[in-house]
């Protein structure tokens, strides 16, 4: 793994943690940060030996408590697009994932924060998270995505109501909402977000990453989810984990996938 300045990072059992170490500043996004998860995110693409990640950020207070405002003075029109569309870039990238990336929520999520939780593609909260978009506070809307997927999460009619008025959510309502799968002690937030990992990286990777591939082709103009779904379908019967599958249900036992 490569050195990080803003990350720490680790492999357990081919599970990558990732864990964004600014707790002085409320592991706020800055530059650094999202340069450095565009990289971690690349070696999770290409390095065979991890077979999904987990964000997380350091400390018990919060995930990530937005963006680093002190870096948006002096921003005109085109580098304020600019900004924006590189965090579009590195979420994007962390969304099609063909691997699995789950997000434990400790504390804080909030502008930059929420829209990085809502990339992944589960959230797992902590008992003291906290959820919300509050970019309209500083005369700004969401950047890196949070106008597209907290709709897509939890519906136009909700979505509007907290990005128009900055409201903040505990995890109990962001549960209730379907914001995030599951809110846990905070003692225990790990401890499930890789009992969690484990379950899903126990199935056919060629198959999880084509569930993903075909859900997000929902969301994607001039695509059609059915057809992208029957499409992979097709892919997935050529596999080699596809036998072993099907053999294992019918000889019953435990499957034994190799990702081909």
């Amino acid at each position: 793994m490569n050195q990080y300045t803003t990350l720490l990072t680790e492999i357990t059992d081919g599970i990558l943690l990732i864990t964004i170490n600014r707790e002085d500043k409320l592991n706020a996004l800055n530059k650094t940060v999202i340069k450095e998860l565009d990289e971690v995110i690349t070696e999770l693409y290409n390095n065979p030996e991890i077979k999904g990640a987990i964000i997380t950020g350091k400390g018990s207070k919060s995930f990530v408590a937005g963006a680093d405002i002190a870096e948006f003075k002096g921003l005109d029109e085109a580098s304020g697009k600019a900004l924006a569309k590189r965090g579009h870039e590195v979420f994007n990238k962390i969304e099609k994932s063909p691997k699995p990336v789950i997000a434990a929520v400790n504390g804080f999520a909030l502008g930059g924060g929420c829209e990085l939780a809502m990339a992944c593609h589960l959230r797992i909260a902590s008992e003291n998270a906290k959820f919300g978009q509050p970019e309209v506070k500083l005369g700004l809307i969401p950047g890196y995505g949070g106008t597209q997927r907290l709709v897509q999460l939890i519906g136009k009619g909700k979505a509007l109501e907290l990005l128009m008025t900055a409201d903040t959510i505990d995890a109990a309502c962001a549960e209730k909402l379907g914001l995030v799968n599951d809110v846990v002690q905070t003692v225990e937030l790990m401890d499930i977000s890789r009992a969690m990992m484990a379950k899903i990286t126990a199935q056919a990777p060629f198959a999880v990453a084509r569930v993903i591939e075909s859900v997000y082709a929902h969301f994607k103009d001039g695509m059609d989810g059915f057809d992208t779904e029957i499409e992979l379908f097709g892919k997935c019967v050529t596999t080699n984990d596809f036998v072993e599958g099907t053999s294992a249900f019918l000889e019953k036992r435990k499957a034994k996938f190799s990702g081909k």
